[in-house]
């Protein structure tokens, strides 16, 4: 069994065209669609909301380091909830 948690990731990056392509890129090489994305434009600036309700747990930190590892972002956040066991 592989342990899962539901997870919110926030980005918070300058406004550009390829943004929310590469913000899929680290879900896309490890196999994995999120659940849900939302984005916001204001002023230059982008807040992307990317969120995945059962995600191996062993990948969350990884996805999120390529996340701020990203042209152009600013900031990363990461609200988890409890683990739970996917069959």
């Amino acid at each position: 069994m592989t342990d899962t948690v539901s997870v919110l990731f926030t980005v918070e990056a300058e406004a550009s065209p390829c943004l929310l392509p590469r913000l899929l890129q680290p879900f896309a090489k490890r196999d994995l669609t999120p659940d849900h994305m939302v984005s916001q434009h204001h002023r230059g600036r982008m807040r992307v909301e990317l969120g995945m309700e059962h995600m191996p747990a062993e990948v969350v930190h990884l996805v999120a380091g390529n996340l701020r590892q990203l042209v152009g972002v600013h900031r990363v956040t990461e609200l988890r909830e409890a683990s739970r066991a996917a069959a």
